[in-house]
């Protein structure tokens, strides 16, 4: 079974996609750039790495083979871990682990894995049908310097006909001039006037109102019930999609057990509901946005549990 097109597909929809037994790979957003050497424009784009420290079975990528090949979990587990043991034995014997769509795999001299992402796929789904675009460069000095040179070769010398000409319009002008300015002051008379009548009724609108006004009395013989009014809560709730995972547990007491200890350390731990694999998680923390927790977690690396990761769902 060919387990890489599945981690393929769920690299588009998720940001870690563990292998278990081997490692994960992750995915970071990159924003659009500009090569200014070639003059290329490239699109936002998911920059996929490896890291190999990763490898306890989140579930993600045997459940999603389970529901693609219409298997039970315990076969796609298997099924991972048999190709899992085809692609380590390869590494082993120093043969280059080619994944399509995704990345080649290298031993280097120190029998470290290497990881050489595929960069003609787009895993960002925002980013569907954007390529990279090659604008040239606007030379704008070279241009002013060209017209510079013709206004020196060809000045422009005006002949005594088109001076007359220049003379008729100038006197055209005047007298375009002279309607503009009269109609201007003919029309700000003309608006004044408007203005002024505009005055007069509303005043008389105004005083007749008040008449009225005076002149009205109001008496309610059956005043209408109180009405209640059910007002919702319209406080917006905090959602916080990413979560930093401790562990999952078969047990519940194990759960608990972790739960207290990362308690007692200052953490704020969370215990999730049993999931469907028969699991209790426990987390480390939620977070409002990725770059808090990837924070918490390097922190978290270095002073309690390199295994921690990120999972992202909205609980």
């Amino acid at each position: 079974m060919k387990i890489e097109n599945y981690i393929s597909a769920l690299l588009y929809r998720y940001q870690c996609v563990t292998v278990p037994g081997f490692g994960a790979f992750l995915t970071e957003i990159q924003s659009a750039q500009l090569n200014g050497s070639t003059n290329t424009f490239y699109p936002p784009k998911k920059l996929v790495s490896f890291n190999p420290h990763l490898k306890n079975n989140d579930g993600l990528l045997a459940n999603h083979i389970s529901l693609q090949e219409n298997m039970p979990y315990e076969d796609a587990v298997r099924a991972i871990q048999h190709e899992v043991g085809t692609w380590i034995e390869k590494l082993q014997r120093r043969e280059a682990l080619a994944l399509k769509n995704i990345g080649e795999i290298t031993v280097n001299t120190e029998f470290n894995w290497v990881f050489e992402p595929v960069t003609s796929v787009n895993y960002l789904s925002d980013s569907f049908g954007l390529t990279s675009v090659v604008s040239p460069s606007i030379k704008r000095e070279v241009l002013k310097a060209q017209v510079e040179e013709l206004e020196e070769k060809a000045p422009i010398i005006f002949t005594p006909e088109r001076k007359k000409n220049y003379a008729f319009l100038k006197y055209a002008a005047v007298f375009a001039l002279s309607l503009g300015v009269g109609g201007a002051t003919y029309k700000s008379y003309y608006d004044q006037q408007i203005e002024k009548e505009n005055i007069l009724v509303k005043k008389n609108v105004q005083e007749k109102v008040q008449h009225e006004i005076q002149q009205a009395t109001f008496f309610i013989e059956s005043p209408l019930p109180p009405v209640t009014l059910n007002v919702k809560d319209t406080r917006t709730k905090v959602i916080k999609p990413y979560h930093i995972m401790a562990g999952a547990f078969r047990s519940e007491a194990n759960a608990e057990r972790i739960f207290n200890e990362l308690k007692r350390l200052g953490y704020e731990p969370v215990r999730l509901e049993k999931n469907t694999f028969g699991l209790y998680p426990v987390l480390y923390g939620s977070f409002t946005s990725y770059a808090d927790a990837q924070e918490k977690l390097r922190e978290i690396h270095k002073h309690h549990n390199k295994e921690a990761w990120v999972l992202i769902k909205e609980l």
